[in-house]
């Protein structure tokens, strides 16, 4: 499954550098445009939103710890304590946070006028920042599944280990490219 896993995100690196390249070569033609459109951004606000997903790398490392401790949920209150299940809700509750601030950021810019049809700076943002949201989507239900695997085992065991410790591949995946994506829309301009 970690192998399988592994190859499929080989092919995810293609296609975010299709989308990468899109962005590019886009920016290239229309750098007066550029200019003008990332202007507009909100950058402390999707600097906070970058900082709430990549927290949830660190909360989803800690659910893996505790995994491969065979350990499913928490043997007490503290956070030390706390199993994969309680570090994967709190890995979705960041990512569900991050969806919706993305959410908001594209309402408040649609409402001034950029959208995915506006010109070629609202494709390209739409496209890349749209396409990476919909992965966060999946790695959410993702962890959804792996929860809930947790809870319908009797042991939770090596193979239930295995499935949380890929969900982090996807995951941490998510984050170094939602990491690339913020560097290039919102500092490089």
């Amino acid at each position: 499954m970690a192998v399988g896993t592994i190859v499929w995100l080989g092919s995810e690196v293609m296609f975010f550098a299709g989308l990468f390249a899109i962005y590019f070569t886009l920016r290239s033609a229309a750098p007066e445009l550029w200019s003008y459109e990332t202007a507009r951004l909100n950058v402390p606000y999707a600097a906070i939103n970058t900082v709430i997903l990549v927290s949830s790398s660190f909360t989803c490392q800690f659910g893996v710890f505790a995994a491969e401790r065979l350990q499913a949920r928490s043997t007490g209150a503290s956070p030390f304590k706390w199993g994969m299940v309680e570090w994967f809700m709190i890995t979705y509750a960041l990512g569900a946070i991050f969806v919706a601030g993305q959410i908001w950021e594209y309402a408040t810019l649609v409402s001034e006028g950029i959208s995915l049809s506006s010109n070629a700076y609202g494709s390209a943002f739409y496209l890349t920042t749209g396409f990476h949201g919909l992965h966060v989507t999946g790695g959410l239900i993702a962890f959804l599944l792996v929860i809930g695997r947790a809870f319908a085992v009797k042991n939770f065991g090596h193979r239930e280990a295995t499935s949380a410790i890929v969900v982090s591949y996807y995951w941490h995946f998510v984050d170094v490219v939602w990491i690339g994506l913020f560097a290039v829309i919102y500092i490089l301009k």
